[in-house]
């Protein structure tokens, strides 16, 4: 079998309208016999697990250990979801799991099957660390089939995926909260109703609950994060927190900040004389975030339309000189024009920028950042 093959076959595999949960991914575990292996930590929330992981990604290695990484989506390479050492998994570990997975009988979702496959993959590899990040939810979320969590950090509760919860953030919000297990620590920068519904999770199950505060010794940051955003301070502070809450000593939680790397988030590069800056913001609190660190810019816009685009792009007219909207967005949705191809589009907007030296954005999905990369055009 070839890999395109494989990642073709993985990527047919549809949820279906069946209920999300963790019944398939535990059912195509057990078929592979893990019952654990790897000292795991869950990274749930909103906004910043991508980032979370990464720092965590980077203590692991930095501490000699054989570290892992499931995380999503990927960029250009299906194989980025799936790290151990730093490096994706190879071509032949992909083939070689999805035919045993096409002749096993089971069904699963995609993500089940990525899951399944990390998981895998740790144990073969005898992964010692590894950071798993959740997809849309919690306690509804693949990822809860995972055995040996031993941290929990949930970055925030937003209002993404609203839809998949009848509207109700307070529903979102205890489904996020459900991912917290009994006995096993939790580290948090929720707020409002996502802290109420955390709170009363982690007192019926005895989680101990370790909140936010750049005032906690738990919290500081030794230096700064190699990941540029004021939103990232956050970010870091969570990672440092759980870091030395599973007792990495401080060189450890400074490599992790120095180290980390994270290709698409605040990703700045040059291309045709101007600054592009790629972001996969694709909510309206990450849009919000993001408009705060440039305070002028041509805006290349994608997003996919289930998202709500209209709330996700308020935020950022205000700071944009000009818009240009591009797949996977279907047309224009106020004001600017509609370029299909996003190599064009980006190649529109740079245009603009050549005359007044102003940065390009280009954000709405991190699917529409892959897109620009797979091409090798920002290389």
């Amino acid at each position: 079998m070839r890999y395109s093959e494989a990642v073709r076959w993985l990527e047919a595999q549809r949820r279906a309208g069946r209920a999300r949960g963790p019944q398939r991914a535990a059912a195509i575990l057990a078929a592979l016999g893990l019952e654990g292996g790897s000292r795991l930590v869950h990274v749930v929330g909103t906004n910043g697990k991508g980032s979370v992981a990464a720092y965590l990604e980077a203590g692991f290695c930095a501490a000699g250990a054989r570290a892992g990484a499931f995380t999503s989506p990927h960029l250009v390479d299906l194989r980025e979801r799936v790290r151990i050492g730093g490096a994706p998994v190879t071509p032949g570990e992909v083939t070689d799991f999805v035919h045993w997975a096409r002749g096993s009988g089971l069904e699963g979702a995609f993500f089940d099957w990525m899951l399944a496959f990390a998981l895998e993959r740790f144990t073969a590899r005898r992964v010692g660390w590894a950071a798993l990040e959740a997809g849309v939810g919690g306690a509804s979320d693949a990822t809860m089939a995972a055995r040996g969590v031993e941290l929990v950090v949930l970055t925030n509760v937003g209002r993404d995926h609203l839809a998949s919860y009848d509207g109700s953030l307070e529903a979102l919000a205890r489904d996020k909260a459900g991912a917290v297990r009994p006995g096993v620590p939790v580290v948090t920068a929720v707020t409002g109703a996502g802290l109420a519904a955390l709170e009363a999770r982690a007192a019926h199950v005895g989680a101990p609950l370790f909140r936010y505060d750049p005032a906690d010794p738990l919290f500081r940051l030794p230096r700064a994060p190699a990941l540029p955003g004021r939103f990232q301070q956050t970010n870091a502070a969570l990672a440092a927190a759980a870091l030395r809450l599973l007792g990495f000593p401080e060189q450890v939680v400074a490599a992790a900040l120095e180290k980390v790397h994270l290709p698409g988030r605040f990703d700045r590069r040059r291309w045709r004389g101007v600054e592009v800056v790629l972001d996969g913001a694709h909510n309206p609190d990450a849009a919000r975030a993001l408009a705060a660190e440039l305070p002028r810019y041509h805006l290349v816009f994608g997003a996919q339309p289930h998202k709500g685009p209209e709330e996700v792009l308020v935020p950022l007219l205000t700071g944009a000189r000009s818009l240009v909207f591009t797949w996977p967005a279907t047309g224009p949705l106020n004001g600017g024009a509609y370029e299909p191809e996003p190599q064009r589009a980006l190649a529109l907007a740079a245009s603009r920028a050549q005359e007044d030296g102003e940065p390009v954005l280009v954000t709405g999905s991190l699917y529409l950042v892959g897109r620009l990369l797979g091409v090798g055009l920002l290389d």
